[in-house]
This record gives structure tokens, C-alpha cells and sequence, in this order.
């Protein structure tokens, strides 16, 4: 307890400046291009610092959420140092710096324009969080009165925490409204939100949403539809991942993938948006997805298809360079930011397109059916743009929808013009972002 008070003593003189009215953007869910930062890609020591050195390439992605996987001192006792090992809500881990570093570092993104989210593990905490101490009842037991590990998780470094109890919901909220009030962050991406009551995330997301003038973004990991009743913005899109996999690794048709899209959508509430991605820190640590999709040319193909399907954009910091290997997020591991420029380059303007032109984002979408190749157009007003991947590492030859034959478009990756006849052919794993 008198770490957290002087803790907090110490940041008191930063306070003012972050619970000032806000006077920067965060964008609508359906217009998010959200970066996850994992601090320990990026500097051994001291990566609040170094990820402010690199806010500008993170900037050129086309970001306007960055996400901050936990910042939290990380437990000891049991502990395989997982960031998601939380000893204390309100302190931050030694490892990447001071509380004024982060402060910084969040206010420099503000001034780039950029969000801040920071994750936030709700569900359990270290063995040697206070909360193990003090408050007993705040955790899960079982029938001899012991405290446990979530069940059937295997996640033995962390006490799951009882939500039945009231008293520890309110600490719960009050640690999350220090970070709002005190650092300046935007909202949280909220770790296996699946596993949390609904009623405690209703009664959080209100309390939250009290704050004066401030408006935040929510992000559930998770898939159940409940999440958006509880005032959620977004959550994961799980099943199209899997979709993913089964079409590019298990040949599965490609048309898979406009199912699952409707279906995630299906009882959606209107603004409200699915998070999609090729790869995220737990994806990483399996494998890197330059394999997992093939090649590099497969994992591009992946992200135009998840990215541009239906929005909700991630770029997992490491794969805009094609870092080959999983990434073991409970230790460092260095990642070469210059390592594949023309990849970089590739993304920057893969990013530029999808926030320049509307349709990308959330424009109608129209599919037809191809098993070797993802054919859909992205339609907003006047704006039409026809996007083709191919899925397979082999040249597919695709209908060009009646519609857009004999037209004269643009091929907006190069600039340049192409006259479409009734077919067109992709390169193993190409695209196409077609505009007329």
C-alpha cells in the first residue's frame, strides 16, 4: 500500500495535464487502425523510450490506436514473467521505464494524432498481488477454502479473482479509472473478456463513461455478443481467424469466408465492429505469420482479405517488417525495424488507401464466389473499388465480375491504369485493388 501512494504522490504534478478536456480525436470503431505495441519487441530496458523513437513508423501505417500490452509490475511468485501476471493495477513494470516515460510517451501519441489503449486484465492477478493478502474473498476457491487458478486454463501463475464479491469489483473499476484520470490513456482492450461476467463489464464500461469529458474505446478480447450490451465498441473475430487458417492452410473454398463475415455480423449493433487480424501477440508466439500463410506473399494476401472484408484493422508490431520467428512475449526479443523496407512500404501504403478511400473501411460489400480467390467489391456513394486475393500459392485465373468488364480502372497499389476483360490472373497469393 505505501508503494501506491508514493507511486502515485509521485505522478500527482502530471495529473492536471491528462485529466484536461480532450482535444484530440479517437476515431469512430468502424475507421479504427489499431497497432499493438508489445514493449518487449522493441528494447530490453526503457521501451516507453524506445517506442516514442518509433512513433513516427507507427504513425505511417495509418495508426490512430495504439494498443499497450500490459504495463504492470508482473508478478514473482509462480511467476514464467507473462505480462498478464498483474502484482499491482496501479504500478508500472520496471522493466519499461517511469510512470513520466509512459505519460510521455501517451501524450506524444496524442500530439501525432493517435489513441492510446491499454490492456486489462480483469479475470485473475499474481499470487502475490496484495488483493491474495488482504482480501481473501476477492478470489475463486475451491471446496477446501483454496484459492485457484482459472479453471481448466493451465495458467498456473495467477489466482483467479471472484466476482461475486462487490468490494472487489469497485477496487477493480477504481484501478481502472486511475489510468484514465492519471496517465491519459483512451480505454482498454480488456484480456479474456469471455471469462468475465457480463454485469460486471456493464457496471465498469458505465463507471467509466461517467468520467467528465472524456470518451473512451473499448475492446473486448472475446466473441460473445453480450460484450456489445455491456457498451463494448469492438471485439475479436475469432471465427474469421479460424476461417483464415482453414482456407490457406487447409484449402478450404475460399467462399468460407463470406459466411463466417455475415454470420459475425449477423446480430451486430450498428456501429459496432469485429477486430480482425493475421496475427496478434498470441498468434506470434505460435508462429510468426509469414509461415503461417505461406510465405510473406501469403500473409499479405491474408491481411488484404481481413483488413479490407469488413475494417476493424491490427498491425501486430513486428509483422510490417515480416520477422520470420514467434515472438515470446514474456521475455525480450529483438526485432530489426529495418529488416524488410519494401514490406514496410508496402503496408504504409496498403494503410494510406484504406484510410484515403471510405469504401475500404465500410463501404457495401458485393462477393462472388471463387474457391481459390476472394472476389468482393467495396461500394460507398460513387466510390467502387474491386478487391481480388488469391489464396493459393499458384496463379489463379478469376471472373471479373459482368458489372466492371470493359472498364478502364485504376490499380491503386501502382497507379496505374487496367482495362479489365471478362477474366483476370493473380499471382500465386496476389492482389488487386482495382478503382473506377
Amino acid at each position: 500500500m505505501k508503494k501506491t501512494i508514493m507511486f502515485a504522490a509521485a505522478v500527482a504534478i502530471l495529473t492536471a495535464c491528462c485529466t484536461e478536456k480532450q482535444t484530440y480525436t479517437i476515431p469512430l470503431p468502424e475507421d479504427v487502425v489499431m497497432y499493438q505495441v508489445n514493449p518487449r519487441v522493441f528494447a530490453a530496458e526503457n521501451s516507453f523510450n524506445a517506442v516514442a523513437e518509433h512513433l513516427d513508423s507507427i504513425k505511417m501505417l495509418g495508426t490512430n490506436v495504439v494498443w499497450f500490452m500490459p504495463i504492470y509490475e508482473v508478478g514473482q511468485e509462480n511467476s514464467v514473467n507473462s505480462p498478464y501476471c498483474i502484482k499491482d493495477y496501479k504500478a508500472l513494470n520496471p522493466e519499461f521505464g517511469t510512470m513520466e516515460d509512459f505519460t510521455g510517451l501517451v501524450n506524444l501519441c496524442h500530439e501525432k494524432g493517435m489513441s492510446v489503449i491499454v490492456d486489462w486484465v480483469a479475470n485473475h492477478t499474481s499470487w502475490d498481488n496484495a488483493w491474495v493478502a488482504e482480501h481473501n474473498d476477492w478470489y475463486t476457491k475451491d471446496e477446501e477454502g483454496n484459492i485457484v487458478s482459472p479453471a481448466n486454463t493451465g495458467w498456473l501463475d495467477v489466482a483467479d479473482l471472484n466476482f461475486d464479491n462487490p468490494e472487489m469489483r469497485l477496487a477493480m473499476i477504481d484501478a481502472m479509472k486511475w489510468w484514465v484520470e492519471n496517465a491519459g490513456v483512451d480505454g482498454f482492450r480488456c484480456d479474456a473478456a469471455d471469462f468475465v461476467p457480463f454485469d460486471f463489464w456493464k457496471q465498469a464500461l458505465d463507471s467509466l463513461r461517467a468520467i467528465p469529458d472524456r470518451k473512451l474505446l473499448m475492446l473486448a478480447e472475446g466473441k460473445r455478443k453480450d460484450h456489445f450490451d455491456a457498451g463494448f465498441e469492438m471485439n475479436y473475430a475469432w471465427d474469421f481467424m479460424e476461417g483464415m487458417r482453414n482456407v490457406f492452410i487447409r484449402d478450404s473454398s475460399a467462399t468460407i469466408l463470406y459466411d463466417i463475415d455475415k454470420e459475425e455480423y449477423a446480430s451486430l449493433p450498428a456501429g459496432k465492429v469485429k477486430l480482425r487480424f493475421t496475427t496478434n501477440h498470441d498468434e506470434a508466439a505460435k508462429m510468426s505469420p509469414v509461415k503461417e500463410f505461406g510465405n510473406e506473399r501469403g500473409s499479405m494476401s491474408a491481411f488484404v482479405i481481413t483488413t479490407w472484408l469488413h475494417g476493424g484493422a491490427l498491425i501486430y508490431g513486428s509483422q510490417e517488417v515480416g520477422y520470420p520467428e514467434a515472438i515470446n512475449f514474456f521475455h525480450h526479443v529483438p526485432v530489426d525495424w529495418s529488416a524488410n523496407s519494401a514490406l514496410f512500404g508496402e503496408y504504409v501504403k496498403l494503410m494510406s488507401l484504406y484510410n484515403e478511400y471510405p469504401a475500404a473501411r465500410k463501404g457495401v460489400m458485393t462477393a462472388w464466389n471463387n474457391a481459390d480467390a476472394m472476389v468482393f467489391s467495396k461500394e460507398v456513394e460513387s466510390e467502387r473499388i474491386l478487391v481480388l486475393a488469391n489464396v493459393r500459392d499458384k496463379e489463379v485465373t478469376v471472373d471479373v465480375p459482368e458489372a466492371w468488364q470493359g472498364h478502364e480502372c485504376t490499380d491503386l497499389m501502382s497507379g496505374s491504369a487496367v482495362a479489365l476483360d471478362e477474366s483476370l490472373t493473380l499471382e500465386p497469393y496476389g492482389y488487386r485493388l482495382l478503382k473506377y
